[in-house]
């Protein structure tokens, strides 16, 4: 009987704080008050930020490139960076998004702290804008917006929706606590993408169906109130980072692959999307032209479209970008900047830096190391990189969740 009255009490508390929870969003969709008043801050000086300067100081960079600390922001991931240059905001895949403010324009932030602390955030690791400062943020199962955040962050109490309500993103059967990091962008059409990694390492075939379908293991798009949802892109097994072309509106996006199959197979990939619908391979493929042991020997019954690049099999590609800005040397403009994570199961591990991809004109893309240096000889992660955006100067930002920090590289000329 006392088993029962506590899991009776337990439920009935978990029911009263999503209940809260609920309640605070609606008030901030009708633009009541909340009554909560208070933020969490995160102290930027001390031994801990001077730790990281002195890791930053073997980091290499082609020359005339500089790396240095821009903030302390705890489990920092994927970024979004706002149109007007006032506030950056970073995901995790924890409860807090985090603002992060340079008010004295040094380049250096001088504070950080929680996004809109009224809310339960449930894995909020995709942030990202439109471009008429409109803040979106994709959470495990649940999608909001919050209109012109970049100004009213301020506030514990900021304009908040539902662009997709809690539950509906995913059947809730199919929520997981693996491959569940979103991340979105707004793309050249006006629509939300949002990318849907399968829980599996590979996919099983009775899940297929249910996963073309809703777009599980895909990419998914929809007009910026929710409706219009259809499945963009197939055959993804779990997609970190996606970005457009600057100059061609096409989709590119990086893909995590198969885990298992030894140190050196499948490589990981850096997709390119020319039209809706096209496939990518998963489950036939592992990643490349690599089948997976559970389809080997079958007929792959869709037409596959091979990754633009194969990357290192295991460095977990994340976030990318196209650079746009100024500031670089000419090279640099339109290529790609992507992190690389690094593994978790290799023999040797390798990743933890930043990659630079060039774009030839003929379509062909080749990537190379550019920020290295977080994976020691021996083997020690003295940091994972996650995410890569630009700042307004032409500069660009690295978030590393295991440092809890993030980065800027600027060039200085040299």
């Amino acid at each position: 009987m006392l088993k029962s009255l506590l899991g009776a009490t337990a439920m009935m508390a978990l029911a009263a704080g999503t209940a809260a929870a609920q309640s605070n969003l609606e008030k901030l969709g009708q633009f009541k008050s909340t009554g909560v008043t208070e933020f969490t801050y995160v102290d930027q000086g001390g031994d801990r930020a001077d730790q990281i300067r002195e890791t930053l100081k073997a980091i290499k960079l082609p020359a005339g490139f500089e790396i240095s600390l821009y903030a302390l922001v705890p489990d920092a991931r994927h970024i979004a960076v706002g149109p007007q240059g006032i506030v950056t905001f970073v995901g995790t895949r924890k409860t807090k998004v985090w603002a992060v403010t340079d008010r004295d324009k040094d380049r250096v932030a001088d504070e950080v702290k929680d996004f809109a602390p009224s809310l339960d955030f449930t894995i909020p690791n995709g942030p990202c804008f439109s471009r008429d400062g409109f803040l979106y943020i994709a959470e495990q199962n649940r999608v909001l917006v919050f209109p012109a955040a970049e100004f009213f962050y301020e506030s514990p109490d900021v304009a908040a929706f539902n662009v997709v309500a809690e539950g509906n993103l995913i059947p809730p059967d199919e929520a997981s606590y693996n491959h569940t990091a979103r991340v979105c962008d707004v793309g050249p059409d006006g629509k939300l993408y949002i990318s849907l990694g399968q829980p599996f390492n590979v996919a099983p075939p009775e899940k297929l169906d249910l996963y073309r379908e809703v777009g599980i293991g895909g990419i998914i798009r929809m007009n910026t109130d929710g409706t219009g949802r259809e499945v963009y892109t197939y055959g993804v097994r779990n997609s970190v980072g996606q970005d457009f072309h600057p100059e061609t509106g096409e989709l590119w996006w990086t893909d995590n692959q198969v885990d298992g199959m030894g140190d050196d197979i499948p490589p990981g990939e850096l997709n390119h999307q020319t039209a809706a619908g096209q496939h990518f391979g998963h489950p036939w493929y592992g990643g490349g032209s690599v089948r997976t042991k559970e389809y080997e020997g079958q007929e792959v019954p869709v037409d596959v479209v091979m990754p633009a690049v194969e990357t290192v099999a295991h460095a977990a590609d994340l976030g990318m970008m196209f650079y746009t800005g100024k500031q670089f040397p000419s090279k640099y403009k339109n290529a790609i900047f992507s992190a690389q994570h690094g593994s978790w199961n290799r023999t040797d591990p390798v990743g933890a830096r930043v990659m630079v991809t060039f774009i030839g004109e003929d379509g062909s893309a080749t990537m190379e190391p550019f920020a290295e240096g977080w994976l020691t000889g021996d083997g020690e992660y003295l940091g994972r990189p996650v995410d890569v955006a630009q700042l307004p100067d032409g500069s660009i930002i690295v978030s590393d969740d295991l440092a809890g920090a993030l980065y800027r590289i600027s060039y200085t000329g040299g």
